[in-house]
This record gives C-alpha cells, sequence and structure tokens, in this order.
C-alpha cells in the first residue's frame, strides 16, 4: 500500500482493520499463552481481559489525537505538538525504540519454533535447560531478520497487496488450533487443580500482563494509528478498526488461553509441579507433539514463519515512519529521512533499524520471553504522551477538528495514565530500569542537538519534559526498591508500592498537562500542521486570495523544524 499522497485514497477500513489485525496476530499467540499460564495458572485469563481493558484505553485516546492528526507515523510526533521540540523528541525516541524492537522478536520467535522439527540441527538451535537460543540459534536469528528486512527492502509494496491473504492465514491457524487441541481432550480440572485457579497470587496475574507478551501481544493497535493516516477517512476509520482488531484479538487470546489450560494432561501438570513446571520451548507445538496431533505440529511450523513475517510488514514500515519523524524534526540527521525516487521506501530509515535490530539481538534477544518482557516496558513508555495529548490539546486547541472525541476524557485521561504508570510498575524490576535507561539516553542527545542548532536557552526548551524525565526516575526508584513481587528489593512492602504508583500518577498526568498548556503560551510546539492550514484557507478564501495562506512563524527556531502534515501534503512518504 503506497502511502504517498497522491494513493491515500487506496486504504480502505477494511485494510486498516487487516493491519490492525495482522499486527496483533504476530508472534505473541505463539507464546504468550504458554508464558502467561507459567506465571499466573488459570488465572492468566484475566490477565489477557486486563491487557485488553488496558490497551483499550491507551488506544481510544490515541484514536482522538490520530483522527485529530492522521500523520503517517504519528506516535513520533504527536509529544511534539503537545509540548514542544524536546519532549517530542523523548517521546519520539521511546515509540522508535519500542516498534524498531519488534523486527527481531519476531525472528526470534520463529526459531524458537524451529525446535519442533524433527532434524537434530533444529533442536540445538535452544538451550533445552534455559529456553534461551544457543549461537546457531542466534545465527538463524539474525538471518532471518535480515532476510524479511530485505524482502521488505525490495518488495514492501508487493508484500502489502498480500497482507489481506496473510492476515487471514494468521487468523485462521490459532482458531483450527483451538478447536483441535479441545477436541483432543478438555481437562477442567486443570483449572482448579495445582493451588486452585490463581495458584501463584493476584501480583503473578498483573506481572503476567506485561511480563508474558499480553501488552506485547495487543501492540498491534501501534499500526493503526501510525498507519491510518493513510485511510479514505482517517476519522472515522481510526476509532473503528481500534475497536475490531483488538475486540477480535481479545477472543481469539481467550480462547488460546483456554484451550492450552485445558489440554495440558492432568498427569503431566502433576509430574511438572503445577502451571510453573510446564516450561516449554515452543508452547502450542510441544503440546501438539505430546497429544500426537501431528497436523497441528505442522500448521504450527507453517504459522511460525507465517505470522512474524506477515507482522513484520507494519514493523518495518512502521518503524521506517518514526525514523523519518525523528529525522523531520530536526533531532535524527535529515539525509535518514530520504525516500527512494522508485520503491517510494525510506531506506536510511531502514538501515538504521536494521542496524538496531541486530544490536538488540546479539545482546539481550537471547529468547522470546526475555525480550517480551524489555519490549513490553518499552511499549508502555511509548503509550505515556496519548491521553496527556488529548489532555493538552482539549484546552489549547478547543477549534481543533475532532472527528473522534474520547468521552469523559477529564476522567479517562488521568485514569489511563494511572493505569500506564501501574503496567510499567508490574513490568518488573530490572527491566523497568533497564527501559528507563535506554529512554533517558535520549535526554543528552536532545541536548547536544539544541546546542548545534544555536539554542542558547535550554531549561526553555526542557520545561515541558521535566515532568517525564522525573516521572522515569520516579518509577525506577519505586521499582527496585518495591514489593519482591515485581522484583524488587522489599523496601516498600506490598500494597504500598501499587498504593504509591497509582496516586502519584495523576500528579504527574496533571504536571504533565499543565507544562504543555505552558508550553504552547511559550510557542513551543510551532505551527499547527492542522490548525494552521485550516485558518490559512479560511482566511484566503474571506481575502479572495487564491494563494494559499503562509503559517505564521514559530516562537523559535527549533519549533521550525516541524513541517506541517496533512491529508493533502505533496511530500513523499514511506512506502509500507
Amino acid at each position: 500500500m503506497d502511502m504517498s499522497a497522491g494513493d491515500r485514497k487506496g486504504l480502505s477500513l477494511f485494510a486498516l482493520i487487516m493491519i490492525g489485525i495482522g499486527s496483533i496476530f504476530g508472534s505473541g499467540w505463539l507464546f504468550g499463552a504458554g508464558a502467561a499460564a507459567q506465571v499466573a495458572g488459570p488465572a492468566a485469563l484475566v490477565a489477557w481481559v486486563i491487557g485488553a481493558v488496558f490497551i483499550g484505553m491507551i488506544a481510544m485516546s490515541y484514536a482522538e489525537v490520530g483522527s485529530a492528526y492522521p500523520i503517517p507515523g504519528g506516535m513520533a510526533r504527536y509529544g511534539h505538538l503537545s509540548h514542544g521540540p524536546v519532549l517530542g523528541f523523548l517521546t519520539g525516541w521511546a515509540v522508535w525504540i519500542a516498534v524498531a524492537s519488534l523486527i527481531p522478536i519476531e525472528s526470534i520467535a520463529a526459531t524458537q519454533y524451529m525446535t519442533s522439527w524433527g532434524f537434530a540441527w533444529a533442536k540445538d538451535l535452544v538451550d533445552p535447560a534455559g529456553h534461551h537460543l544457543t549461537l546457531s540459534g542466534t545465527g538463524v536469528a539474525l538471518i532471518l531478520t535480515v532476510a524479511l528486512w530485505l524482502t521488505c527492502y525490495w518488495s514492501v509494496q508487493l508484500l502489502a497487496r498480500a497482507n489481506t491473504v496473510l492476515t487471514l492465514v494468521k487468523f485462521a491457524i490459532p482458531v483450527l488450533a483451538v478447536l483441535a487441541l479441545i477436541g483432543s481432550g478438555f481437562h477442567t480440572s486443570n483449572f482448579t487443580s495445582q493451588g486452585g485457579f490463581a495458584p501463584y497470587g493476584w501480583p503473578a496475574v498483573l506481572t503476567a500482563v506485561t511480563t508474558c507478551g499480553v501488552v506485547f501481544a495487543f501492540n498491534g493497535f501501534q499500526a493503526v494509528v501510525n498507519l491510518g493516516g493513510a485511510a479514505k477517512n482517517p476519522g472515522r476509520a481510526i476509532p473503528i478498526a481500534l475497536v475490531g482488531a483488538l475486540s477480535l484479538g481479545l477472543v481469539i487470546y481467550l480462547a488460546l488461553q483456554t484451550a492450552f489450560l485445558g489440554s495440558v494432561p492432568p498427569e503431566q501438570l502433576a509430574r511438572a509441579g503445577g502451571w510453573q513446571g510446564v516450561d516449554l520451548s515452543s508452547p502450542f507445538a510441544d503440546l501438539a507433539q505430546l497429544l500426537m496431533l501431528h497436523w497441528v505440529v505442522m500448521m504450527l511450523q507453517f504459522g511460525a514463519f507465517i505470522s512474524p513475517a506477515g507482522s513484520n510488514i507494519a514493523n518495518v514500515a512502521s518503524a521506517a515512519y518514526m525514523v523519518t519523524n525523528l529525522a523531520e524534526t530536526g533531532f535524527f540527521p535529515r539525509k535518514l529521512a530520504a525516500v527512494h525516487p522508485r520503491y517510494g521506501t525510506a531506506r536510511p530509515a531502514m538501515w538504521l533499524n536494521l542496524g538496531f535490530s541486530v544490536l538488540l539481538l546479539v545482546t539481550v534477544g537471547r529468547s522470546w520471553q526475555a525480550l517480551a518482557g524489555v519490549v513490553s516496558a518499552a511499549m508502555v513508555i511509548s503509550y505515556l504522551i496519548g491521553p496527556i495529548a488529548v489532555g493538552v490539546f482539549r484546552h489549547t486547541k478547543p477549534d481543533l477538528p475532532r472527528p473522534f472525541r474520547l468521552p469523559a476524557a477529564t476522567i479517562l485521561c488521568p485514569v489511563t495514565f494511572a493505569f500506564a504508570a501501574c503496567a510499567l510498575y508490574w513490568s518488573k524490576w530490572p527491566d523497568t530500569g533497564k527501559v528507563t535507561l535506554l529512554t533517558l539516553v535520549s535526554v543528552p542527545i536532545a541536548a547536544l542537538v539544541l546546542r548545534r542548532k544555536g539554542e542558547t536557552r535550554l531549561l526553555r526548551q526542557f520545561a515541558p519534559a521535566w515532568w517525564m524525565i522525573l516521572f522515569l526516575v520516579w518509577m525506577a526508584a519505586l521499582s527496585a526498591l518495591g514489593s519482591p513481587d515485581f522484583g524488587g528489593r522489599g523496601i516498600i512492602p506490598g500494597g504500598l508500592d501499587i498504593a504509591l504508583v497509582a496516586l502519584s500518577a495523576p500528579a504527574f498526568y496533571f504536571w504533565a498537562v499543565r507544562a504543555g498548556i505552558m508550553a504552547h503560551r511559550a510557542g513551543l510546539p510551532g505551527p499547527d500542521p492542522v490548525l494552521d492550514r485550516t485558518h490559512g484557507h479560511a482566511s484566503d478564501r474571506a481575502a479572495g486570495n487564491a494563494e494559499p495562506a503562509h503559517s505564521p512563524a514559530p516562537a523559535d527556531p527549533v519549533s521550525a523544524s516541524t513541517p506541517p502534515v496533512t491529508p493533502d501534503d505533496g511530500r513523499p512518504m514511506v512506502s509500507v
């Protein structure tokens, strides 16, 4: 699907829903049910509901902002529009880290499922004790990462046209797997034996939301927001596609979790000593082999390649959009926004994403489970700006056309932000510390870039971003000192830690909204890509002038680096 301005009418509502579903059904369904059952037991079902509600709340805030600003890769731009260049770079950096990390994790998933093959070399790809990739497994995952990237590099439009077919296949495989597993024998006793429905307590359920791939699985909603600007009617298409993709995703994931929990033979569960002992490298394939469902094993092996390949169509495109947006705002080199004149792809941006993917793969990408926890925490940080942007724009841009308006936003936005703060805490230490450090690396980079641009008033530029910097430090400190249930040292007792997170989050939210309001008064966000163009056209019509009006000059030179982007913008965009 060519995302150039001239071809935006080609992306229908159905195609946008297929993009969302295709992204949601990536590698998450291959491992999520097994990992969640191991951490939370049968109560993993509750984790999926909590995850869907959380992501749904986040998605609806982005539906308002995304439909008002239908910018491809917009999640990397909203912070700039609400608070100015520094926070825009911090949030854009966080979104880029989260989206680019999805590229290697899909290859890791495919590699781990290869151990269910009957070949001796395939068995050696994963260490049977720790379930992490061996040296040869890392090599195979690296080859798959480069191969998928090259496919999108050369033939992305062909793959995009086949996206609907790939999505339907990816949807059919888990449905057939559910039916086959339940049909082979469903043991209801598994839901109450071995310690009851929640054998490891409710903190384990909350941990499963972020560390076992639940948030990771539903993160596919980002593709709808980031690519929805190319829809025929973004204001209508984005919220409908979000609701449709998330609702269908929840139904299928609940069915997968139920089938996994009920299909494990009771004697196998007893021998393992409970759900924590059910440690399968390729959960559904290993379970199907145990039940002698050979055709299901073959289908899952096929699905282990189809699902990651299909998801990486949106992942590679979204990550490229993130880089081009950061380049257009001046914090990444401008050359990274260059678009190939023939293929329409942002190849320099894709090269950067490939380098980051390889680095992530060879350093921390030892297994899907290990990387999913870190990626999920990064995703939660990338969600923070959504509800805050809604609050800021409601105060500063009352005339902004909003094709979708979030109901009860004054209540839902701070609640959503508090939910995101809790989800970040549930990610467990040390993952919270790792992601916080990785995000805050952007702070000195932002200061260096501003200095090179000749900006001397750094405190003025950083003023709208202090809330996020201190919020991340605060959350990392709570995580390190909090309950051992969430990886902390236990200095802050359980219960009090969650209370501190929940009570402090609204304070940070209202601080962030006020910071955005003050940033607009200071003129830091610069020209508005929607309002300035709308008002300019209205002034031209009133004056009888055929020439488009020029946007007012930004209040500072840094803000001038944000070029307006509108649905009829003539700039070439990245192909997906």
